[in-house]
């Protein structure tokens, strides 16, 4: 079992993808994430225990649990570098095993098997001063920096991780006719085709597709903007 999360080779997006993607887990946004649909909350608390027995002391520091009436919703993630690492892939493994063993199975839900997907939302915020709002974005947010990354423009989380994480876009001149703020909405690399899809008959509309499979921007009727994006076109 590795011991630091910080050791051993770096995994390339791709890697991760492949390794844990067969298991019913998906990488979202430098996380692992997949669902266990279960019958009841009592259920569902009872995957949650076996799933941290499973994490051990070692995983505390990677494992990221929401425990609802009919799923468990788990992010894998070491939490002191911000990233994947080895012993979180290793670990995906050893939880699908351990659930499967319960006669359950890690799934991320793409292709509405479930009500939607597992996914990762982030709101970025259009800015020509970074450094002069950020900090109030992390003062009204009650937010941190993320793991790695605390100068001026860097991004914001949620400490306790329920709240979407705050990035900051530069701008090179006012845009007053623009929204200022949209949504990322990171989801598995095979669900992005499926939810793009389904925005799009909603009545939205496609701005632009010349960075994907990266991310997509779509607008609704009133031209406020949103992005579809993937771990893809990214290494």
């Amino acid at each position: 079992m590795t011991q630091n999360p910080d050791t051993g080779k770096r995994l390339s997006r791709q890697e991760i993808s492949d390794a844990v993607g067969d298991l019913g887990w998906r990488y979202v946004l430098g996380a692992v994430c997949a669902s266990v649909p279960v019958a009841s909350l009592a259920q569902s608390a009872d995957v949650a225990a076996r799933v941290v027995a499973t994490a051990g002391d070692d995983g505390e520091g990677s494992v990221r649990l929401d425990v609802r009436r009919d799923r468990v919703v788990l992010t894998l993630q070491s939490f002191a570098v911000g990233r994947v690492t080895p012993f979180e892939v290793e670990l995906a493994g050893r939880i699908s095993a351990t659930v499967g063993e319960l006669g359950l199975r890690t799934d991320p839900e793409v292709d509405a098997r479930g009500p939607r997907s597992v996914q990762i939302i982030e709101i970025g915020i259009d800015a020509l001063d970074i450094a002069a709002i950020r900090p109030f974005w992390k003062a009204v947010l009650g937010y941190d920096d993320e793991a790695g990354a605390s100068g001026d423009e860097d991004p914001l989380v949620d400490p306790v991780g329920q709240g979407p994480a705050i990035w900051f876009q530069q701008m090179d001149a006012p845009r007053p006719q623009r929204n200022r703020i949209h949504f990322d909405v990171s989801v598995p690399h095979d669900e992005a085709p499926h939810r793009i899809e389904a925005t799009l008959a909603a009545g939205g509309v496609l701005l632009s597709d010349s960075e994907a499979p990266a991310f997509w921007v779509l607008a609704d009727a009133e031209g406020n903007e949103a992005c579809v994006t993937t771990w893809q076109g990214r290494d």
